[in-house]
């Protein structure tokens, strides 16, 4: 890159990266689901990973979440119970409702594909520092954040 850089081109270059990050994330997201179950779908892997840092919770609280509808979800939930990941149980504040969370098989698997994958960034990232890494962090942060709606964190 020339030492002229103008924002448009950086820009056009931040653009550039965060596609590649994009694909390699899907790719990544489909190897960490077929980890944690050979049956397990990449976007059920998603919502598994958020009931188990945001459980017990309704079904239907992910529908905002994922920006899917009630249907969506339940599907996708009950191909989570089928697969043994998550339990749904009665809601005390409501004998009509359920709340989900992940089984303890579920949480088993999510955790060693979790030591699996920092295990596989401690490798490939093994030249960074920590400052680097924590600055990094910092900055995809700020970009989430700079980017996204409040609450979708």
């Amino acid at each position: 890159m020339s030492a002229t850089l103008t924002r448009t081109d950086a820009l056009r270059d931040l653009e550039s990266e965060v596609g590649v990050l994009i694909r390699r994330v899907r790719r990544v997201i489909g190897e960490r689901a077929r980890a944690v179950h050979p049956e397990l779908m990449p976007s059920s892997y998603l919502m598994l990973g958020y009931v188990h840092d945001h459980g017990p919770l309704r079904a239907s609280a992910m529908c905002a979440v994922f920006e899917i509808d009630k249907g969506a979800i339940s599907r996708q939930v009950q191909h989570l119970i089928d697969l043994g990941l998550v339990d749904r149980s009665p809601d005390p504040e409501d004998g009509r409702a359920t709340l989900l969370t992940v089984s303890a098989d579920g949480v088993r698997r999510l955790e060693q594909v979790a030591t699996d994958r920092r295990e596989q960034l401690a490798e490939s990232l093994g030249e960074w520092s920590a400052a680097e890494l924590a600055e990094f962090a910092a900055s995809l942060r700020r970009y989430n954040d700079a980017l996204g709606i409040p609450g979708d964190r």
